[in-house]
C-alpha cells in the first residue's frame, strides 16, 4: 500500500489546488462584474451630474438675466417717481399762478365795481 499512497497523496493535493483555482477564479468573476456594475452605476451618476450642472448653469443665466431685468426696472421706477414729483410740482406751481390771475382778476373787477 505504500506505492499507491503517494500518489493518492499528489493526487488529492492537485485536486485541491484545481479546487482552489477553480475557487479563485469564481472569485475573480464575481469581482469583475461587481466592478462592472460599479463602473456603469457611476457613469450613470456622473452623466446625471452633467446634466444637472447644465440645468444649473442654464438656471443661473436666467436668474442673471432676470435680475438684469429687475435693476432696469428699478431705474425706470425711479425714474418715474422723480418726472411724478417734477409734474406734481409743475401741477402745484401752476394752479397757484392761476389761482394768483383769478384773484387778480377777481380784485380788477372789484375795484371797476
Amino acid at each position: 500500500m505504500t506505492p499507491s499512497a503517494p500518489r493518492t497523496r499528489a493526487a488529492a493535493a492537485l485536486r485541491m489546488k484545481h479546487i482552489a483555482l477553480d475557487n479563485q477564479g469564481r472569485t475573480i468573476r464575481r469581482l469583475r462584474a461587481q466592478l462592472a456594475i460599479e463602473r456603469r452605476g457611476l457613469a450613470t451618476t456622473k452623466k446625471e451630474l452633467e446634466d444637472t450642472q447644465v440645468a444649473l448653469e442654464a438656471s443661473h443665466k436666467v436668474i442673471a438675466g432676470l435680475t438684469d431685468i429687475g435693476l432696469n426696472m428699478s431705474k425706470k421706477i425711479e425714474k418715474m417717481k422723480v418726472k411724478k414729483q417734477l409734474d406734481e410740482a409743475n401741477h402745484v406751481e401752476c394752479h397757484q399762478k392761476f389761482q394768483a390771475r383769478i384773484h387778480d382778476a377777481e380784485d380788477s373787477m372789484q375795484a371797476q365795481h
